[in-house]
């Protein structure tokens, strides 16, 4: 029988306060965590995940820039994401897209960066990793619209079942994190039992987003079995079910 691990598809590794980077892998493999996939935020952070994933051999990085620092962006980072990319470490753009929860100052802009860096990863050939707060109707109708070719992944995603569907109508993939796990999520838990399972990925969000029962703590890679137990509980299956139907879902599209 093939051993059974998991792959969280986002975690923020650089930003855990608590635990190094190489404590942190270790609790994820001790966890049966064997990979995890490093999203970018800010525009200055694109070096450092680059060297941080070319560092340790279970480690992948997403390059992008987050909705809500596209005030930083600027267009020389293009060529610098394509030449990064060369890596097989660099797995996607990402994390990419729109919020509307903390400023909707500046959502032209959001629209524009994350516009341009969908062109990326279709022209790179590489996935993406979307950020999708409060903004479902138009970060559906910009993939839709622009989006040609690259595997989409729905992060910590939030909508409805009725969005769910459609999002996997389009083909993308829904990655449910540690909300799935809270008592109230009663959305997230209907979502967690009626994704089809060959578009279900796992995340963490670390070090946010922390799952029962570490709830209030930071988060960590580790903890993403928790998500795993839980959605396998609301889907009536067993954790080694969604153990396998995700991890095999990150490495095709990630190509871990």
């Amino acid at each position: 029988m093939n051993e059974t691990y998991l792959i969280d598809t986002h975690s923020h590794v650089d930003m855990i306060e608590e635990l190094g980077v190489e404590d942190v892998i270790k609790n994820a493999q001790d966890a049966g965590v064997k990979k995890i996939i490093v999203p970018c935020a800010y525009p200055k952070d694109i070096d450092k995940i680059f060297e941080l994933v070319n560092k340790y051999e279970n480690l992948y990085g997403l390059l992008g820039v987050h909705p809500s620092e596209v005030r930083d962006w600027d267009d020389g980072l293009i060529d610098k994401i394509k030449e990064y990319s060369k890596s097989h470490k660099i797995v996607g753009i990402g994390e990419i897209g729109l919020d509307y929860y903390w400023d909707k100052s500046f959502v032209d802009l959001q629209k524009e960066v994350f516009i341009k860096q969908i062109k990326l990863a279709n022209e790179l050939g590489l996935p993406i990793c979307v950020h999708d707060r409060e903004a479902h109707k138009d970060s559906f109708d910009i993939l839709k619209e622009y989006n040609n070719g690259s595997d989409v992944v729905m992060h910590c995603f939030s909508g409805s079942v009725e969005f769910a569907g459609e999002c996997i109508k389009e083909g993308w993939y829904l990655a449910l994190g540690g909300v799935v796990t809270f008592k109230n999520a009663v959305k997230m838990k209907e979502v967690a039992a009626e994704v089809p399972s060959d578009r279900l990925m796992v995340e963490t969000d670390a070090p946010y987003l922390t799952p029962v029962p570490y709830r209030g703590k930071e988060n960590q890679p580790s903890y993403v079995k928790f998500v795993a137990e839980e959605i396998a509980k609301l889907r009536g299956t067993t954790y080694e079910e969604i153990a396998s139907v995700t991890t095999n879902n990150a490495e095709k599209v990630f190509k871990l």
